[in-house]
């Protein structure tokens, strides 16, 4: 008992374990997760520009995608230090101030992406469902104030987490954690504790954004696909379907990634490590990776002013 006092009472740090299993290959693995950090921040960034250069794309739904894009870059650049240290320098050390700052920033990150995104799918409801009140329902101040009630919902939720945690004993000799980065699931496992509190309120947290934002996004699909089917002529809806393409993918890399994770960490315990840590990558590698190539292929503004951008190329 006096053991467990003295060691709970240090301020404990925690262990990164990179990618374990992986022997002589985990050095490989640096290669390509520069090469999807770059993709991510050089994709992301000229997104950012292209909205701001190009005058036509000066529209709610372009804002929309800034913001994502802006998300984005802040899941990448919360995971990029950790996760090169732990790979090219071996540096797997983190101290539990530095742990909860990742964890706030990679979690802060998430969750304001799904709000985006169903602020996105409000977007292409309004477009389709009700056209004629597009610009006057989606305001620049309606726009602005959407984007800042997102970014505070993800705040208020996600800054019990550290709080929390904080109270919680560590009291292990090593506190080694499952991946190159901390994840508020991953911590609480580490806790000599009851840690029922923090379990219960972080899948409360999950139901009442992740849970309640996909089902309106359903809600708002269903009445998209109802008012598209309402229109007469085929090749017209075929047009105004293809508006919602990358919207559509973008949810399906978000959730997809994000729902295997959950059920991977909770039902997949025989699994082996490598399962874990894939699914993690996908989810927290994957949406920033893929959002601007889907955006940079389907839509044609953005496409083109990519070309002149890289090419110089003159339309």
């Amino acid at each position: 008992m006096g053991n467990f006092r003295i060691n709970a009472s240090v301020d404990p740090s925690f262990i990164l374990t990179g990618f374990p299993g992986m022997g002589a290959t985990e050095p490989w693995l640096v290669l390509p997760l520069l090469l999807f950090y770059a993709v991510s921040i050089v994709g992301n960034t000229l997104i950012l520009l292209i909205v701001r250069l190009e005058q036509s794309l000066h529209q709610p739904m372009y804002y929309f995608l800034c913001l994502l894009s802006v998300n984005d870059l802040g899941v990448s650049f919360s995971t990029l230090p950790t996760v090169l240290a732990a790979l090219c320098f071996h540096a797997r050390v983190i101290t539990l101030n530095a742990c909860l700052a990742q964890m706030f920033f990679i979690h802060f990150f998430s969750w304001t992406e799904s709000g985006i995104l169903l602020a996105m799918s409000f977007d292409r409801y309004v477009a389709i469902c009700n056209p004629l009140r597009y610009t006057t329902v989606l305001t620049n101040a309606r726009i602005v104030a959407m984007g800042l009630g997102i970014v505070l919902r993800s705040f208020v939720l996600i800054l019990v987490f550290p709080l929390l945690l904080q109270r919680l004993p560590f009291c292990h000799s090593q506190n080694i954690l499952s991946h190159a980065y901390c994840l508020h699931v991953d911590m609480i496992k580490l806790a000599c504790t009851d840690v029922s509190l923090n379990s219960h309120y972080g899948l409360s947290v999950v139901l009442l954004t992740f849970g309640l934002d996909s089902a309106l996004i359903l809600i708002s699909y269903v009445l998209i696909l109802r008012s598209v089917l309402a229109i007469a002529a085929q090749e017209e809806r075929v047009k105004t379907l293809n508006t919602c393409v990358s919207h559509i993918l973008a949810v399906l890399i978000f959730y997809v990634p994000m729902v295997s994770v959950s059920i991977v960490h909770r039902f997949g315990a025989g699994l082996p490590h490598s399962v874990h840590i894939l699914m993690s990558l996908l989810y927290l590698f994957v949406p920033p990776l893929l959002n601007p190539v889907i955006y940079s292929i389907k839509t044609k503004e953005i496409r083109r002013r990519l070309l002149k951008l890289l090419f110089r190329v003159r339309f």
